[in-house]
């Protein structure tokens, strides 16, 4: 075309420059995170707060074991996918490449599985850090102080993303690059693409799964059942429950937008034409960093904290003011960036599109799952009538909440695609997280001040006004948490488009072989559509049976622990509980179910998602494969969509009654059954979503040399249709062995724990059928009597 060329080392030394000043920038925050006070400073100023830093340490350690359980089995998932990697590549090379292309790539997929379990650990081990001294600040000082502690640890958590994500996949380029091409190093970096996926997904589904199966036991035994508040130390759950905030909303999220961060850039680089277009996203993603940097320093709030009385607006603008000056100063640098490296004014274009789309995106999110508006208010005036509404009134919202996001997506695929064609909508990905140091911290925010909310709930001494705060900052949370969710989507769809578009060029698949009326591709397409379905469903039911396992614990500890069933009336009548006759529950044990049944859960979905596209590309071929991640994008788009939006306005419709200060009346008990449902929908399923699109994409692109069509081939279906056969094979073993292992079962995950009183209690229908009315037998089943407890 014409443009001028540039280096390796030039093409990316921006990226690492900017890579090491994240670094450095880290370091900064940890220091002045560290300067922060903790419960043991504030036990000696003012007497109160002694079980703060206790309650900080269970949960540090839950998060810790959590994540040291799941990392030893993703270990052995990691080498035996590497191995497979070395003897396909090197058994059938790219005839561009060599024989070496199969240990390149497969040290690419290494490299990316570690770093991005590395992001993961690294910032939920700075949550857990974070959380009381955001409790800390906000009993020594002010709201402000609170926020200050919270965003900064949310930071730590997004410049280690940026910063891993860019150096590691700088360094690739240069490393895994050495004696080849550059077209055939973006396919080995691929690899590097598949390995952080796959690491995104395991995380993604297992930290859910743990979050989401302790709040459902926490909530429905706790507050439902017991009717104490949501953080009562004396619930069994509760630890597990604030361990799966950071295992889920912080290293599972982190995992996710580090692979969206680096796939989009992949993706950019894979279908640039020169050395210019190859460069940009690596300097986009640098200038990013800076503006993120810079924007930091713009959060600050002059707001009291009057708990759920605080001025939500005014609270969120404090936060999206460092995102408006991060975003505008992008603007400025992606502008002289694309002037200087070759006059690039339309590709300037399409950033400035996928940014503004992004934000756009976000707003819309927060539409639909704040109660500041409409649909979550609606959802609350459900509660009324019973759960049975606000379940209804949530589908609803949830479904009618894709209209616009989808709507801004198909202007931005349009817009970008007329302007700069496939490239354009690749680089509008990138601009889209180019920033995503300051937007991932206001998402990681999130967890740490509920944590934080947490811990001042569960320490007696801590006073009312210091919840108050905390509960101001909670709220703020929940909705960026569910604007990044939006965010994390839109992200998603516009990378797996790119990563599609890659896969289509390096398969050697022209126009002439995609007739979309043709049978084998709409047969890969209804295929495609399917999987995301199967995938929710596989989530949902395992976060259903772990969830069970924890109601029954925190039922047996609440018949069995003594004296605690007395501490649990006395909470839910808001009596104060003499330090002397207080008893506290074993909270290890939910600990120990939820981490048990994460990562025994997350086996068959992960196994699925990397065997499908593994399958259909072998047995039938690239074309069929085409329409199955054209199908799945295109659902999984609209189900991710859905049940994050739904799941986040039931949350919001719960919270909206716990302002109002109807939660323990019979509206405000409907709405947390509707919020029950809505957790795997929000913090599973929904966000799992967005990783199942972008690894099936993902491990598409790192096979596409081995189903390349050759040039003036008439059919490439069914060419070599037996190599399906191996992860045909493969699939049927993995179902077995957890069909076997009672993981894939349709039993009730509570039957071996059934026997004496509480089979009493599964045969309350039967009684009630013997004399008793359908609503007394109704209540039995539902509340804490003393024959259960």
């Amino acid at each position: 075309m014409g443009r001028k060329e540039i280096s390796v080392i030039i093409q990316v030394l921006p990226a690492l420059i900017l890579s090491v000043a994240a670094f450095g920038f880290i370091l900064f925050l940890l220091k002045k995170l560290q300067t922060f006070k903790v419960g043991a400073d504030l036990v000696k100023e003012k007497g109160v707060g002694h079980r703060l830093d206790r309650l900080s340490g269970q949960i540090k350690d839950g998060a810790k074991a959590f994540l040291s359980e799941e990392y030893k089995w993703l270990a052995g998932f990691v080498a035996f996918i590497a191995i497979v990697l070395v003897i396909l590549f090197t058994a059938d090379p790219d005839d561009n490449a060599d024989r070496t292309q199969g240990v390149r790539t497969a040290a690419g997929f290494v490299i990316g599985a570690v770093l991005s379990a590395s992001a993961g650990y690294a910032g939920m081990m700075v949550a857990t850090d974070g959380n009381v001294r955001t409790t800390v600040a906000c009993a020594d000082k002010d709201l402000n102080a609170g926020l200050q502690v919270a965003f900064t640890t949310g930071s730590i958590m997004g410049f280690t993303v940026v910063g891993l994500g860019l150096a590691g996949l700088s360094l690739s380029y240069l490393i895994l690059g050495v004696g080849f091409g550059q077209e055939p190093t973006f396919q080995i970096l691929a690899g590097f693409g598949f390995g952080a996926s796959s690491i995104a997904l395991f995380a993604r589904v297992a930290g859910g799964i743990y979050t989401k199966a302790a709040d459902v036991g926490a909530d429905l035994v706790g507050k439902v059942e017991a009717g104490i508040d949501e953080d009562d130390p004396h619930n069994p759950a509760v630890i597990a429950d604030n361990v799966g905030d950071n295992v889920g909303d912080v290293a599972g999220m982190g995992a996710d937008l580090f692979e969206s961060y680096v796939g989009s850039i992949i993706a950019a680089a894979t279908l640039a034409d020169n050395d210019v277009e190859r460069a940009l996203p690596f300097y986009l993603a640098a200038v990013g960093i800076l503006c993120s940097m810079i924007g930091y320093f713009c959060v600050s709030t002059n707001e009291k904290g009057d708990g759920w009385n605080s001025n939500l607006g005014s609270l969120m603008f404090a936060l999206e003011k460092g995102m408006y000056v991060s975003a505008a100063l992008f603007i400025i640098g992606s502008f002289l960036v694309c002037f200087f490296l070759d006059r690039l004014i339309y590709e300037f274009f399409c950033i400035l599109i996928g940014l503004f789309a992004g934000i756009l995106i976000g707003k819309l999110t927060e539409y639909f799952t704040s109660f500041d508006f409409a649909p979550v208010k609606s959802i609350k005036d459900r509660g009324q009538t019973g759960p049975a509404t606000v379940v209804i009134q949530g589908l609803g919202v949830g479904m009618l909440s894709c209209v616009p996001p989808v709507f801004v997506l198909v202007v931005t695929i349009l817009a970008c695609a007329e302007i700069r064609g496939d490239y354009g909508v690749a680089i509008a990905a990138v601009g889209m997280l180019a920033t995503l140091g300051i937007t991932l911290a206001t998402d990681a925010y999130g967890p740490v001040a509920d944590n934080a909310g947490g811990l001042a709930e569960m320490d007696p001494s801590i006073p009312s006004e210091v919840r108050n705060k905390t509960d101001a900052l909670d709220a703020l949370g929940n909705t960026t948490a569910a604007t990044g969710k939006g965010f994390a989507i839109g992200s998603a769809v516009l990378t797996s488009l790119s990563l599609l578009t890659a896969f289509k060029e390096q398969a050697n698949l022209s126009s002439f072989y995609l007739d979309l009326s043709d049978p084998v591709i709409l047969a890969g397409t209804l295929f495609g559509a399917m999987l995301p379905y199967m995938f929710a469903a596989l989530t949902m039911i395992s976060v259903g049976k772990a969830a069970a396992e924890i109601i029954q614990e925190v039922r047996r500890q609440f018949r069995e622990v003594p004296g605690l069933l007395n501490c649990i009336k006395q909470a839910s009548e808001g009596l104060e509980i003499p330090e002397d006759q207080d008893v506290l529950p074993d909270s290890n044990r939910c600990v120990e179910i939820s981490t048990r049944s994460s990562v025994r859960e997350m086996i068959a979905p992960g196994c699925y998602a990397i065997l499908a596209p593994l399958f259909v590309g072998f047995t039938v071929g690239p074309r069929c494969l085409m329409g199955m991640l054209v199908g799945s994008i295109t659902s999984g788009c609209m189900v991710a969509i859905m049940m994050s939006n739904a799941g986040g306005a039931w949350d919001n419709g719960k919270k909206l009654c716990e302002k109002l200060n109807i939660k323990k009346t019979d509206q405000g008990k409907a709405c947390v059954v509707g919020d029950t449902v809505g957790d795997p929908f929000k913090d599973t399923s929904g966000p799992a979503l967005n990783i199942l699109l972008k690894l099936m994409s993902m491990v598409s692109l790192t096979v596409a040399p081995l189903l390349r069509v050759q040039d003036n081939e008439t059919n490439p279906d069914w060419n070599n249709f037996y190599y399906g056969f191996i992860p045909l094979v493969l699939f049927l073993i993995v179902s077995g062995l957890l069909v076997h292992a009672k993981i894939l079962t349709w039993e009730d995950p509570l039957g071996k724990f059934l026997g004496g009183e509480d089979k009493a209690v599964e045969m309350a229908p039967a009684k009630a059928a013997e004399g008793k009315t359908d609503n007394a037998a109704a209540s039995e089943d539902v509340q804490i009597t003393e024959a259960q407890a």
